[in-house]
């Protein structure tokens, strides 16, 4: 087992300050920051008193605190360099490894949503699925998911040919089309619990659920699936598959700077 390595305390402290003052969108009193860092008010200041020098922070004519210039610096120098699908990468190997789902990604490309990167379980789904499939936006949780969270005018278009090609058959072989106001109920339904779920559509015994990835600027720029056989497949809205599912495309959206609603200070 591997000993936890030796760090440097105050490190950790200032950093508590810093992330403390990153959650919140106006300037803090040192009192309400020390609060919110959980660092005493006197222990607090020097650090600030050191982060204001370097441009860390800055005060704003009332004495209070928020992010400086360097600190934006450092924010834009690492937005530059990220990379989703890389981000998303190791955590959906866990997430396949944990649900014992086939975990797809999908960007938005030219002709819609777009799998990029498709990872197995132990026992992989034997569907037609591979690395640049398009998905349907009508009948699919992938693209259920891109058309509840990217701008209707993007997706309108899309959606009006998807339904014009598409003709999904349900278990018995009977045709089963979606009317625009079935559709607008289901991206409702989806934005209500923050993920889209399909069952047995567009393919039969097969269930999905997809989650939303955002990035620093709330924009959708990935959607992770889960996807299996019925039998298998808990299809609760927060059961064993889409908990852990929401929970990893929180942390990839958390990782390209997202900053949830009830965290935004």
């Amino acid at each position: 087992m591997e000993k936890p390595r030796r760090g440097i305390q105050s490190v950790e402290i200032g950093t508590q300050l810093l992330v403390a003052l990153g959650r919140h969108v106006a300037p803090m009193a040192l009192r309400d920051l020390g609060k919110a860092a959980g660092v005493p008010v006197g222990k607090a200041h020097p650090y600030l008193v050191s982060f204001l020098k370097v441009g860390f922070v800055v005060q704003d004519g009332t004495g209070r605190y928020e992010l400086g210039p360097l600190a934006l610096q450092l924010g834009l120098a690492k937005l530059q360099r990220l990379d989703p699908i890389k981000e998303a990468s190791p955590l959906i190997e866990a997430l396949a490894s944990e649900t014992e789902q086939s975990i797809a990604v999908a960007v938005w490309g030219n002709f819609g949503p777009t799998v990029v990167r498709l990872e197995e379980p132990i026992h992989p789904l034997h569907v037609n699925l591979r690395t640049g499939t398009v998905m349907s936006l009508a009948y699919t949780a992938t693209g259920r998911l891109f058309a509840a969270y990217l701008p209707p005018k993007v997706v309108e278009k899309m959606m009006l040919e998807d339904l014009a090609r598409t003709r999904p058959a349900d278990g018995r072989g009977a045709s089963e089309e979606l009317s625009k106001s079935q559709i607008e109920a289901l991206l409702v339904e989806t934005r209500l619990h923050g993920i889209s779920r399909t069952l047995g559509q567009p393919i039969p015994g097969i269930d999905a659920f997809c989650a939303p990835v955002f990035d620093s600027t709330n924009n959708l720029v990935l959607g992770i699936t889960a996807m299996g056989p019925e039998a298998t497949f808990d299809s609760d809205w927060n059961g064993r598959v889409a908990a852990p599912l929401k929970a990893c495309a929180l942390e990839i959206s958390r990782r390209l700077g997202f900053v949830p609603t009830d965290e935004a200070g």
